[in-house]
């Protein structure tokens, strides 16, 4: 069996409050791309992983594995050898490890079913991590978890390119550069709607941490995108275009402007 992991980003990012518990209060409107890291799946006498790809050698900088611990947040008859093609860049702010885990839940639900709690069991792997098993766009609240389906979404089919720097960035010291300041809900409407109101609280502070980020901005706003932001804390941003040949004449410029970026292009599910 294969199933892709789709990534991730978030059209808007409203960071609205700091918790007590170390996590923060916010509102996101959810969207994943067509394209990410690849699952092959076969039943095995035991759960193993394997991981390959571009970016593999990355993972060896994390301690813990999130498919190895989703595979052991499902409980089976059997278990699982999973080889994991890393495509996605780590600690790029597209949940490329959520979408990974949330990949490993759709194959269980697929193959065995999913226990009556898998909503608890995903969370605990991840604030991202159940917005990521159905990879629809979504909004997401409290710390992303609490998740509300959209009434129209707009975005399907939206061609993306998704540029990073190679730049690794995680999400904790981000968060930590936050100002604190609550600038106000996510607007309502449509998913563009939404994503042309909204903005993503985390880029200020990110562009702290990494300056690089502008500079992927700063060129994507001039491909004629009718929206660029950064995804989630960073350092990827995206940018949406009325059709796929402006995608892609975009992707051909950024390509020979900058070949040390990595890019992807795709389409919104």
């Amino acid at each position: 069996m294969r199933e892709t992991a789709y990534a991730k980003i978030n059209l808007a990012l409203h960071v609205r409050a700091r918790r007590n518990d170390g996590y923060h209060e916010l509102e996101t409107l959810f969207a994943f791309v067509d394209s990410g890291d690849e699952l092959s799946v076969r039943a095995s006498s035991q759960d193993e992983l394997r991981v390959l790809g571009e970016f593999a050698p990355q993972l060896g900088d994390f301690p813990r594995n999130i498919v190895a611990e989703a595979l052991g947040k499902l409980p089976r008859t059997e278990g699982l050898a999973v080889a994991l093609e890393k495509n996605l860049p780590v600690a790029a702010g597209l949940g490329g490890g959520s979408a990974d885990a949330g990949a490993v839940f759709r194959i269980v639900r697929e193959c065995y079913g999913l226990p009556d709690d898998w909503r608890e069991r995903a969370a605990s792997l991840g604030a991202d991590v159940p917005a990521c098993i159905d990879s629809r766009t979504c909004i997401g609240r409290g710390t992303g978890t609490e998740l509300e389906p959209l009434a129209e979404d707009s975005l399907t089919g939206t061609p993306v390119l998704l540029v990073n720097p190679r730049v690794p960035l995680a999400t904790g010291p981000v968060f930590a550069e936050w100002d604190g300041e609550d600038r106000g809900a996510l607007p309502e409407g449509s998913a563009r709607e939404i994503a042309l109101a909204g903005r993503n609280d985390l880029e200020a502070p990110a562009i702290t941490l990494v300056p690089q980020i502008s500079e992927v901005l700063s060129a994507l706003n001039g491909t004629g995108a009718w929206l660029t932001r950064m995804s989630g804390s960073g350092a990827t941003c995206f940018a949406l275009f009325s059709t796929a040949r402006e995608c892609s004449d975009a992707a051909t410029s950024l390509r020979a402007a900058h070949p040390h970026w990595w890019l992807m292009e795709g389409k919104l599910r």
